[in-house]
């Protein structure tokens, strides 16, 4: 996998009904450094980090690998988001996002994938796409996120998606190129500078609800982040109630409750 990064400036996003456009020029780029704790302190650090990246890099050619390791300190379901502003590609354009200007107003899809023009990520960033309207119907925006830069965004959404490209998307890609955000959501993988497919729903109160990872061979399902959303919101508008396993709309819910509940139990 290869891809294309340039640093770029974070920046402000706000959106009511839909995102706010507003081209901005980017800044100048800067580079990237290796962290120190990636680096090796002594000469024979050096030779196991040399062997350790030789072994990893062939691992790739001879099998796929479910060993990785991301960030330990996960953000909380039930804490507030971390917030952050990234420059972004919307509508062909670049744009500016801050999370936090969506609290108090719309619910949040927040998804990683780990890098542009690859395999798996074109069909899941797609599918969401292609359904935007499902989302925008329940007050939700839909944010994707990879280390890559604008410049690399933009080049994947002008690529025809029967060439595995992205064409035109309906939500905004940003761009981590300092890798801070995904960092701070404990998805990153630090050996290898991307992000797992962590997915984040955040209410209008901006405080993480749910959250999954999955590792990078993995795709997500687009029915059941929709299926999680109205389980969220609805336990949110009858806090009095549970949504049991595979709760959809119109179906069942229970009361927490040890006589109450039997209502439910009776009734499957």
């Amino acid at each position: 996998m290869a891809c294309s990064s340039a640093a770029t400036s974070a920046s402000l996003f706000s959106s009511t009904t839909r995102p706010l456009l507003s081209p901005k020029p980017l800044s100048p780029s800067s580079s990237l450094s290796i962290p120190n704790s990636l680096k090796p302190s002594h000469s024979s650090s050096a030779a196991a980090f040399s062997r350790s990246i030789s072994i990893k890099r062939s691992s790739l050619h001879s099998r796929r690998s479910f060993s990785v390791r991301a960030s330990s300190e996960l953000p909380l379901v039930g804490n507030t988001a971390p917030d952050f502003e990234a420059e972004a590609v919307f509508d062909q354009e670049f744009i500016k996002v801050k999370l936090s200007e969506y609290k108090g107003k719309k619910y949040v899809i927040l998804f990683f994938y780990p890098l542009d023009f690859t395999f798996v990520c074109p069909t899941e960033i797609t599918a969401f796409s292609d359904r935007y309207a499902e989302f925008e119907a329940l007050n939700t925006e839909i944010l994707g996120v990879s280390v890559d830069s604008v410049f690399s965004h933009l080049a994947w959404v002008q690529t025809d998606r029967k060439a595995g490209g992205l064409g035109d998307l309906n939500y905004p890609l940003i761009s981590d190129v300092t890798k801070s955000i995904s960092k701070s959501y404990g998805v990153l993988i630090p050996d290898q500078g991307i992000a797992l497919r962590g997915l984040f729903i955040i209410d209008k109160e901006g405080v993480i609800q749910h959250s999954t990872i999955n590792n990078l061979a993995i795709g997500r399902s687009v029915d059941e982040t929709k299926r999680t959303l109205q389980a969220l919101q609805y336990v949110q508008e009858n806090p009095d109630e549970v949504c049991p396993a595979g709760w959809k709309p119109g179906e069942k819910s229970m009361k927490p409750d040890p006589k109450l509940s039997k209502e439910y139990f009776s009734a499957v």
